[in-house]
């Protein structure tokens, strides 16, 4: 058990060290939040995307979601518009402003997180922790779970 802690301690720890440098980063270079950037990205990543959609992308409540979408929007970003399929829901798409905003934050992000990984991690290190995380997001760990 005490293993198990310490995997859990430790990856709260480098995520929060990995979090900290690509916020500051993106604040310096673009004034955009880390959590706004991972929210356009989600949305950017989802077809037909609706708060829902970016809530479960991000991991939060559909309300937080909902106030991720209305910051994006009130910046110029995104937008939401009619849900044709189901009129209780709208969708939400990056404006051109946001795609290009994204697209600029994303080398940035790529270019911090190759500065602080690569010289710690190998490709093929790089690749299986990839997967171990996708594989530990698809179990839903939770308290669902």
């Amino acid at each position: 058990m005490a293993d198990l802690r310490r995997v859990f301690s430790d990856v709260g720890c480098v995520q929060a060290q990995l979090g900290t440098a690509v916020n500051l980063r993106l604040r310096s270079e673009h004034g955009l939040p880390l959590v706004l950037f991972e929210s356009m990205t989600a949305i950017a990543d989802t077809e037909r995307c609706r708060v829902q959609e970016l809530a479960s992308g991000l991991g939060v409540s559909a309300g937080s979601a909902s106030k991720l979408a209305d910051r994006l929007c009130a910046l110029g970003y995104c937008r939401r518009f009619p849900n044709l399929e189901d009129r209780r829901s709208c969708l939400l798409q990056l404006t051109a402003a946001g795609q290009r905003k994204l697209a600029a934050a994303a080398r940035s992000v790529d270019q911090e997180l190759e500065r602080l990984l690569r010289p710690v991690l190998s490709a093929a290190q790089i690749a299986e922790l990839a997967a171990t995380l996708r594989e530990l997001r698809r179990a839903g760990l939770g308290p669902s779970a």
